[in-house]
């Protein structure tokens, strides 16, 4: 039997959304995911422009992800570019999940 998960079930990711809204107010605003599927997961995420991840590298370096915890592809339509990485913050025991989409430009996949 499935039990309902309850909003408590959400405490971790929605604490560390409080944590974060208060330590990183000037921080560009994410798209913000929780799930009861994930329920230990807050997902930030940011559809930024050209080439550019400003946003995701302004709170990646803000949550002490290191450089090297980041990956990167380009979605199966070669116009979009994928950086993600994951990482914990604080005592909220949330896993955060970084993902930033940009456009690729139309010449770099082709030799």
């Amino acid at each position: 039997m499935n039990e309902i998960l309850t909003l408590e079930g959400l405490s971790a990711p929605l604490l560390a959304l409080r944590l974060l809204a208060l330590d990183f107010p000037h921080l560009p605003a994410p798209v913000v995911d929780m799930s009861s599927i994930y329920p230990d997961r807050l997902a930030l995420s940011f559809h930024e422009s050209q080439g550019a991840f400003t946003a995701f590298e302004a709170w990646r370096a803000a949550l002490g992800i290191a450089p090297s915890a980041v990956e990167f592809h380009v979605q199966c339509d070669h116009l979009t570019g994928v950086l993600t990485a994951r990482g914990k913050y604080g005592g909220a025991g949330a896993d955060i999940e970084l993902t930033a989409f940009t456009q690729v430009p139309a010449t770099a996949g082709v030799a």
